[in-house]
């Protein structure tokens, strides 16, 4: 698994959990009130909100070594439509690894680790099939 984020508010403990408003994490319900005794800023959604599954990215800079690789808006919004993602999304070995994989250092890697899996590869697969029907 990646490595976790810190709690922004107590600098101790590792994040558990994400303000709703401003995504800031936090670890604890102390810290949450403790966070929410200052407003926060709302986070600004996406340019085009696809869904209701968005995250803030995470900071680094996306290159991409082919145009082709580059979804287009059609095959997001079929992912976004289809139930059999969202149940598979469901299952938390899953997202953990989703999760690992975002917030690597190396998510290339990761990524290659994660394929050898049969449940991750099942979940890719549905991806391609989707967004790649004709393939």
């Amino acid at each position: 698994m990646g490595p976790s984020r810190q709690c922004e508010v107590c600098k101790e403990t590792a994040s558990k959990y994400k303000c709703p408003s401003c995504l800031l994490p936090y670890c604890s319900l102390v810290c949450f009130k403790k966070h929410k005794e200052t407003p926060c800023k709302v986070a600004p959604p996406p340019s085009e909100n696809i869904g209701k599954f968005h995250t803030a990215l995470p900071k680094r800079s996306y290159q991409v070594g082919e145009e082709s690789w580059v979804l287009k808006k059609q095959q997001l919004r079929s992912l976004v439509d289809c139930q059999e993602i969202h149940d598979s999304l469901k299952n938390e070995e899953i997202r953990n690894l989703i999760q690992a994989i975002d917030s690597s250092e190396f998510p290339e890697d990761d990524l290659t680790k994660a394929m050898k899996g049969e449940l991750f590869l099942d979940f890719t697969n549905k991806i391609l099939s989707i967004i790649s029907p004709e393939e």
